[in-house]
């Protein structure tokens, strides 16, 4: 079985986070979260958004895809002379 993250169903339906908020009930803030890979969601969460895409629950590929490393980088930048993240 082919897994797809919840990106990747975001552009093959064309949905967009309101919509998948209202087909699964939750706020647009997690579903986004859940999205960008932000949040990893709880079981209740994932067959909610299973169910707003109509496919099943283990067929989506579920957990965090941001590097905390980059992220950390892009909210403070890099310190030049040390070479390192935030400070």
């Amino acid at each position: 079985m082919a897994f797809k993250t919840v990106d990747l169903l975001f552009e093959e339906a064309g949905f967009t986070i309101e919509d998948v908020a209202e087909r699964s009930t939750l706020l647009p803030e997690r579903v986004e979260a859940i999205a960008l890979g932000r949040w990893t969601p709880s079981p209740t969460e994932r067959e909610q958004i299973a169910q707003a895409f109509k496919v099943a629950v283990d067929s989506i590929s579920w957990g965090h895809t941001m590097d905390p490393r980059n992220v950390r980088y892009r909210q403070k930048g890099l310190h030049k002379q040390s070479g390192h993240l935030g400070d």
